[in-house]
Order: C-alpha cells, then structure tokens, then sequence
C-alpha cells in the first residue's frame, strides 16, 4: 500500500510538472500597447507609420504635383528603408504599411519593385518563348515611376547603470526619379522609451 501511495503521488509530481511548462497564450486586441522589452515593435511601426504618411499626403508639394498631373496619379515605386539602428528591426513592414496606406488614399499610384518587380520580369520573358502570340505579355510596356519612397531607421542609445533610452529616429522622402529632385522629406522622432533593469540583489 506504501508502494503504491508513493507511486501515485511521483505520477502526480510528474504531471504537474509537465503541465507548469505549457505556454500560457492570451489573445489581445491589436491595437493593444505591448512593451516587453523595450525594443522595436508593432506599436512603434503604427505610430511612425501613420504619423510619416499623414505628413506626406498633406504636403503642399505633394498636392500641386497630383494638381499638375490633370487627373493621372504620380506612380510611386517603394524603395528600402535601411536600418542603421542598434538593433534588428524588420524594416520592410514600413515599406509595406506605407505602400499600402498611400495607394489606399486614392492619391498615388504604385508599381512593383524589388524581388517582385524580378518575378514579373521573369514571366513575362518567359511567355516570350511558351506563351501564344496571342496572350504573350508584351515587352517594355512597364509603366516608369515619377518618385521613389525611401527612407532610414537609425537610434541613439543612452545607457547609465540598469537604465536604457532608446530614441528611434525613422526618416522618409519622395524624390523625383527623373530630376533627382526631392518632392518630400519626414521625419518621426516620436517613439523614445526608458528601460529600466531589475537591479541584480546580492
């Protein structure tokens, strides 16, 4: 009987055991603040983001170049935005969020680049060779871009004992692809945060 007390209550130990080691997951709205350790994150990006393409689709630049155009949109092609903060920050959901916001406002155009803009091109070689006369994708009918979107992340970070700032500074333009003349520059200056450390107890 002995045995089989201490047999049950090691069966129980184990158990419980196992089960203190699942992950516990919380859904949270979106929208919802998380700071966990104080780096980069996804309420940063929706700040920055809102903040740069409110500023760029309310430039006076911006508006007399659409004025000018007479009822065709400027073609826009996004660039990188170069990360040359402390830190790894995955700055292609900028590039993303901003692309889609602009196009989305009725007040631009956009045409493909990067990896895409390869993929496409790649296609449209190929049905050069499989593809009927018919339905073959002519070539050099790309549309060209007016402007380029492009911008950078960069940081300063300021460090005494267990405390952190961190300032992000993500700058953004629109040049003229042409002229290389800048239509629009932004900068967000808004996201700075303090992180302090548990100190170590002795």
């Amino acid at each position: 009987m002995k045995k089989l007390t201490c047999f049950f209550t090691a069966i129980t130990i184990i158990l419980a055991v196992s089960c203190s080691s699942v992950p516990k997951v919380t859904r949270v709205d979106p929208n919802t603040q998380t700071d966990l350790s104080g780096y980069w994150n996804d309420t940063d990006v929706r700040i920055v983001c809102e903040s740069l393409i409110n500023d760029c689709l309310k430039s006076p630049r911006v508006a007399r170049e659409i004025q000018n155009k007479r009822g065709k949109l400027p073609v826009v092609l996004v660039g990188r935005f170069a990360n040359e903060s402390s830190e790894h920050i995955d700055t292609s959901i900028i590039s993303d969020i901003m692309e889609i916001a602009i196009f989305n406002s009725g007040k631009m155009d956009f045409v493909a680049g990067g990896a895409t803009r390869d993929a496409i091109r790649a296609e449209r070689q190929d049905q050069q060779t499989n593809a009927s006369e018919e339905t073959a994708a002519a070539l050099a009918r790309e549309t060209g871009a007016d402007f380029m979107l492009f911008g950078t992340v960069r940081t300063i970070v300021d460090k005494a004992g267990n405390q952190t700032a961190r300032t992000y500074f993500v700058r953004a333009e629109l040049t003229n692809v042409e002229t290389n003349e800048r239509l629009w520059m932004g900068q967000n200056t808004e996201i700075k945060k303090v992180i302090v450390q548990p100190k170590n107890k002795l």
